[in-house]
């Protein structure tokens, strides 16, 4: 009878979340109710609610979590500023001239978003607003803009200060500062992506992407120029002094956010937007996305205790431990097992229910923890982008114009989904994108397949934190 409660457990957790239940809660009650049920039939002790306590005041007193207010403050005030609409105006004016420059515009702004304010709603609601009208007035396709922008957006899940990376470290018990660096190069390269996939469409459908009319254009010469430089610069300067910091081993993840946090004040005073109720108003949601996340993780802590104790994990290593292709077939399992998971749950549900699961059986097969950790954050990403769940299509869908149908929106991710898809694809099979010393590719075949990643010359930080 054993066996059957580990995927009872996942049965019954569906069950409460498709009845609506929040995450937090259905973790925290499947845990309690299959704890209670080992006891009575005998299976587990007592004593192993005792357990709770310590695990619950570990999370609460976890001083690495201070990185997930810091950040969310940081991007809070920055987004509230008008930051990304002084970006959005000005990279819209600068590459206007070209086909597709709309579109090259909102890529940079979302790297530049992703690396400051880190939230995706945010991210997207504001080029929503600012750029999908003015893309739809110099007729741009309404699947090309809303497909540009929605991808752009969730750029914030893998550029650093990404929080996934934060969540991620923290369950596979490695250093966040290597998270960072590991991601650097995977992030640019998905931009580089974005932009040759414009570039293409451009030459394909030119019609689909026209330049903006000389006549429409507001700025020229050294008035545009002073423009790009008063937008960004601060935003740049930002970027450096909090990932700076942290690649240079000057400062943990948690002290960078701090710095941040103090940075877009500082900015916010320059642009002097910063009143009394627009701090209040960062710091109440700040405080809010941070219980949010606190309160899964300790829903996820109850599910995985009793869980654990009831050998679900004996129960996961039968299942994955056991696939042909050795270590790769792993590798692609665990893939396809989260792109598919994606398409109900979003990155801290799978972040915080699964990876935990999987950890021992990468150990065990001698994977490195930070080479998988950025597979899965760049896997994980596509979470925003899965029609008819994707939780970027809904944010842009709220601030979309009549005229954009929900079914464009739905069309215009699918190439960018399909290239998330594609750098996982690029990053299995060419391990040494993720920056390290020391990279050994797969070698053997079947079960002999042996696959290693060290990394060596980064730094270890114990802090880390998260982005919405």
């Amino acid at each position: 009878m054993l066996e059957f409660l580990p995927p009872l457990m996942f049965i019954t957790l569906i069950l409460f979340l498709l009845k609506g239940y929040p995450i937090a809660f259905s973790l925290a009650a499947t845990g309690l109710l299959f704890s209670l049920i080992g006891i009575s039939m005998g299976h587990l002790d007592f004593a192993l609610l005792g357990a709770l306590s310590d695990r619950f005041f570990g999370i609460i007193s976890n001083e690495t979590l201070l990185a997930i207010p810091f950040f969310t403050l940081m991007g809070l005030i920055l987004e509230r500023t008008g930051m990304a609409e002084d970006l959005l105006n000005t990279m819209g004016q600068l590459f206007g001239k070209l086909r597709g420059g709309l579109a090259y515009s909102v890529i940079f702004v979302g790297t530049m978003l992703a690396a400051t304010t880190g939230i995706v709603s945010a991210s997207v609601i504001a080029m929503g607003l600012i750029s999908l009208p003015i893309m739809l007035r110099y007729g741009y396709s309404k699947r090309i803009a809303s497909g540009v922008i929605a991808a752009s957006g969730t750029l914030a899940q893998i550029v650093p200060p990404s929080l996934v990376l934060i969540v991620l470290g923290d369950q596979l018990g490695v250093s966040i500062g290597s998270m960072y660096k590991a991601a650097l190069i995977p992030s640019m390269l998905l931009i580089g992506v974005y932009i040759l996939f414009i570039l293409v469409m451009t030459i394909i459908k030119p019609k689909s992407m026209p330049a903006i009319p000389d006549h429409e254009r507001t700025l020229f010469g050294f008035q545009l120029f002073k423009k790009v430089i008063t937008s960004v610069i601060p935003p740049v300067t930002l970027i450096f002094l909090v990932l700076g910091t942290v690649f240079m081993g000057m400062a943990t993840p948690t002290e960078a956010g701090a710095i941040g946090a103090v940075g877009a004040m500082i900015l916010a005073l320059i642009r002097k937007a910063l009143s009394k109720e627009l701090l209040f108003q960062a710091l109440d949601q700040s405080v809010k996305i941070t219980t949010f996340v606190v309160f899964i993780m300790i829903g996820s802590m109850f599910f995985s205790l009793a869980f654990t104790s009831l050998n679900g994990g004996i129960w996961i290593e039968n299942i994955l431990g056991s696939l042909p292709g050795g270590t790769l077939g792993f590798i692609i399992a665990v893939n396809v097992l989260i792109f598919f998971v994606a398409f109900f749950l979003d990155f801290f549900e799978i972040a915080l229910i699964l990876v935990p699961l999987l950890v021992p059986i990468a150990t065990a097969l001698g994977i490195d923890l930070t080479w998988f950790g950025i597979i899965l954050a760049m896997n994980m990403q596509t979470s925003f982008m899965h029609p008819p769940f994707g939780f970027s299509l809904f944010y842009l869908r709220s601030v979309a114009p009549k005229e954009v149908s929900t079914k464009d929106i739905y069309y215009g991710a699918m190439p960018f989904l399909l290239l998330q898809i594609l750098m996982v694809v690029i990053l299995i099979s060419f391990p040494d994108i993720i920056k390290s010393e020391k990279v050994e590719k797969f070698e053997g075949s079947g079960s002999d397949i042996e696959f290693s990643l060290d990394i060596d010359g980064f730094d270890d930080f114990d802090d880390f934190g998260v982005d919405f």
